[in-house]
C-alpha cells in the first residue's frame, strides 16, 4: 500500500514538472551576430558563396533584385546553451538564404531582420531568438540580390 502511494505521488510529481516546462513561455533573447558568424555552427554550414548584409549594413550596389523571403528554423535547445543552439538554428536559417539565393542567381542577401512572429527587428549587430524550455526559434526575412562583386 504504501509503495502504491509513493508510485502514485511520483507519477503525480512528474506530471506537474511536465505541466509546468509545457507551459513556461518562450523568451526572445538577443544574440550577437559577429560571435554566432564566428561560431564553427555557422561557419561549417555556409559556403561563403553567398554574401550576407543585415539591415542598416552597406552592401554593394544591388544590379537585380529577386524577392524577398522569410525563413524559420529551431533546433533542439534541451541541456544546451542557449547561445550555442540560437547560433545553430541561425546557421540553418541562413543556410535556407544561402541555398535560395543560389537557385535564384543571386549572391547576396541584403537587409536580413529578425523575424520573430513577423515582428520585423532591424539591428546590424544582434539576432533575435526565441527559447523555449525544449526548443530555440531564429526567424529571418531578408531580400536576395545579385549584388556587384
Amino acid at each position: 500500500m504504501l509503495r502504491q502511494k509513493i508510485a502514485v505521488a511520483g507519477v503525480a510529481a512528474l506530471l506537474t514538472l511536465s505541466a509546468t516546462c509545457a507551459l513556461a513561455g518562450d523568451v526572445k533573447k538577443k544574440f550577437s551576430i559577429e560571435s554566432a558568424r564566428s561560431s564553427s555552427s555557422v561557419q561549417e554550414v555556409l559556403n561563403g558563396d553567398v554574401l550576407f548584409y543585415w539591415a542598416g549594413q552597406k552592401h554593394p550596389k544591388v544590379q537585380h533584385s529577386y524577392g524577398e523571403f522569410k525563413t524559420s528554423k529551431r533546433t533542439n535547445g534541451l541541456g544546451k546553451a542557449k547561445d550555442g543552439a540560437c547560433a545553430h538554428a541561425l546557421a540553418s536559417a541562413l543556410k535556407v538564404f544561402e541555398k535560395r539565393a543560389i537557385q535564384e542567381g543571386g549572391n547576396a542577401v541584403i537587409d536580413l531582420q529578425s523575424n520573430i512572429k513577423n515582428q520585423a527587428e532591424s539591428s546590424a549587430t544582434e539576432y533575435s531568438c526565441l527559447v523555449g524550455s525544449m526548443m530555440v526559434n531564429v526567424a529571418l526575412k531578408g531580400k536576395v540580390v545579385n549584388v556587384k562583386r
